[in-house]
């Protein structure tokens, strides 16, 4: 095992095809707050881009990269990232909430396979999000558990 001092995942990048879309879909309705926006347009043309930070928590962000080439991501058969986990405390009241804001469940609410409440969204792009309520005694939890005590 190695000790590389990671603690969280700090934040996810996406190349999305049309910047204000994906903008409505995530500050919008899903209300990560807009933090900053970069823009490098120094050095040569291969080392230019900009990009939007979103805020998910104060530690969290979301980046987003305009101008992707393509209209959706491939399908989740494709060697790719599949999806990002957003962790919640009510599915119910998420999926509700998601509906209520017109944002189509791609997967509706359900008990997964590791002992926990999930739902699934698409953003703009195709890129496939799950809403995740932990609950007790999940695979997760029984994990952690056991690796604490070795």
């Amino acid at each position: 095992m190695t000790n590389l001092g990671i603690s969280q995942i700090a934040h996810w990048a996406l190349k999305v095809h049309n910047l204000e879309r994906s903008l409505k879909f995530y500050r919008d309705t899903l209300g990560f707050d807009e933090m900053l926006r970069i823009n490098n347009d120094k050095g040569p043309p291969e080392t230019h881009f900009s990009l939007v930070y979103l805020r998910v928590t104060n530690t969290q962000f979301v980046e987003l990269f305009p101008d992707g080439i393509g209209e959706t991501v491939a399908s989740e058969k494709h060697t790719c990232m599949t999806h990002i986990a957003l962790q919640v405390d009510s599915i119910a009241d998420t999926a509700a909430e998601l509906t209520r804001l017109g944002v189509p469940l791609h997967r509706s609410p359900k008990l997964g396979l590791d002992g926990n409440n999930q739902c699934w969204i698409v953003d703009p792009d195709g890129n496939r999000i799950e809403f995740m309520q932990m609950l007790p005694g999940n695979m997760q939890e029984v994990a952690i558990t056991r690796l604490t005590k070795s």
